[in-house]
């Protein structure tokens, strides 16, 4: 996953939740020097929203579900998921505690000029040399499961809020994707309508992790109003345990492999067979973080169908796998244990010109830009694109090296910059 330092590199002390995360992403600082001429996008990484829950509470326009989620705050054991959804117990994602930066967030914030999330994504951009970042919720990643259609519509309306007006403006490089409450069409028009003309808003994200199936009517304007923006759709996957079909999965691994591809597979299914690529041809269509190994797997599965039964798919005029490679892909996380495999199925959804670099950081499988420029089988060209063009081309970024030189970041940090 990483490049290997031929020079020496400072050994860490033991990361902890109070880790710098400049100290964490050393390693890929001192890599970033290899590429310093690549333009380079994180299309995937995450704020932990709940670190700040309290001010994107506040801004809950519903004045009674504001007040259910205040009143959470009281309760000491879940102040920090208050109207989620998410089972703290359930919680496996530091390994037991062998990744404990994954738990929380602590480490010290020195700035004083920027709110504390914009100075932890600062942190995270330059060390990894990126130049631009585009981030996503975490918790609300499986918001779509809550059994309260009107308190996904209230979370999601005051996080965009707290996006656009505290985070988003105080750094050009950072991006942000308007969250859709999906389970309510109308609600998620009204927001596509309010900030279509943002320029901090580049696209806009379902969450996976939802039963709505994409291709239903309810959903139709909603998809004209974003292909009419030029702005890209992203469908982030995530996990969900209490799924039924995952609850004969009696470890946290198995379920984890299998629920990120899951969603995307059923909603890319639903997406490709019912015609919508026919109907939304100019909508920019992104699935993210579900690897790329499914996706060899079903575009061989539906072309497969669709030979035999191409009478339920009126609206298709070619092949399923014609149209997935007309479509977007995250990069994280690589799937790497078998190289030829992977050069295989970058061949067949052609990801020179079709997959974007994806960190997911801060999480505990995060890539970063080492896991593409060390892919002995993509060309120079190839790697560029991934790890920036392609995404300068769908989200109309502007190709310009904002980061600062790796030795600067390195300078910044005297435990870093010495051996």
């Amino acid at each position: 996953m990483l490049q290997k330092v031929d020079e020496p590199v400072r050994k860490l002390p033991r990361i902890t939740t109070s880790s710098d995360t400049r100290d964490i992403l050393s390693h890929a600082t001192r890599q970033s020097e290899r590429y310093a001429d690549y333009f380079l996008v994180d299309i995937d990484a995450h704020v932990t929203e709940t670190q700040f829950w309290p001010e994107i509470l506040a801004l809950i326009d519903n004045e009674v579900v504001r007040h259910w989620g205040e009143a959470g705050l009281d309760r000491p054991v879940s102040r920090s998921l208050s109207l989620l959804n998410n089972v703290p117990g359930m919680s496996y994602q530091s390994v037991y505690g062998r990744i404990p930066h994954e738990q929380a967030r602590l480490e010290a914030i020195t700035e004083k000029n920027c709110h504390p999330c914009t100075a932890l994504v600062r942190r995270a951009m330059d060390a990894m040399g990126l130049d631009y970042q585009l981030l996503f919720p975490t918790p609300m990643l499986t918001l779509g499961m809550t059994p309260q259609d009107e308190v996904e519509v209230a979370l999601g309306g005051a996080f965009n809020k707290w996006m656009v007006e505290r985070i988003l403006p105080e750094d050009k490089r950072i991006k942000g994707l308007l969250y859709l409450p999906f389970n309510t069409p109308e609600a998620c028009e009204k927001m596509v309508e309010e900030y279509a003309a943002r320029p901090e808003i580049i696209g806009y994200t379902i969450c996976s992790t939802r039963n709505k199936p994409v291709h239903h009517n309810s959903y139709m304007r909603l998809y004209q109003l974003i292909e009419e923006t030029g702005k890209p759709l992203a469908f982030h996957t995530g996990f969900n345990w209490s799924d039924p079909s995952f609850s004969q999965l009696n470890r946290f691994i198995s379920m984890h492999a299998l629920s990120f591809p899951h969603y995307n597979l059923i909603h890319l299914t639903n997406w490709v067979i019912n015609g919508l690529p026919e109907r939304f041809p100019k909508l920019k269509v992104v699935w993210v973080e579900a690897g790329i190994a499914w996706l060899a797997f079903l575009m061989q599965r539906l072309d497969h169908e669709f030979m035999m039964r191409s009478s339920e798919a009126p609206m298709l005029k070619r092949p399923p796998s014609d149209y997935m490679r007309e479509m977007y892909y995250t990069s994280q996380p690589m799937e790497r244990s078998n190289l030829d495999l992977l050069e295989a199925t970058m061949k067949a959804f052609n990801a020179e010109t079709q997959l974007l670099f994806a960190s997911d950081w801060p999480h505990w499988d995060f890539d970063p830009p080492g896991a593409i420029t060390s892919l002995p089988f993509l060309s120079d060209q190839a790697k560029r694109n991934i790890l920036g063009l392609n995404a300068a081309r769908i989200f109309n970024l502007e190709v310009k090296r904002m980061r600062p030189d790796a030795q600067e970041v390195l300078a910044s940090r005297p435990s870093m910059a010495t051996p």
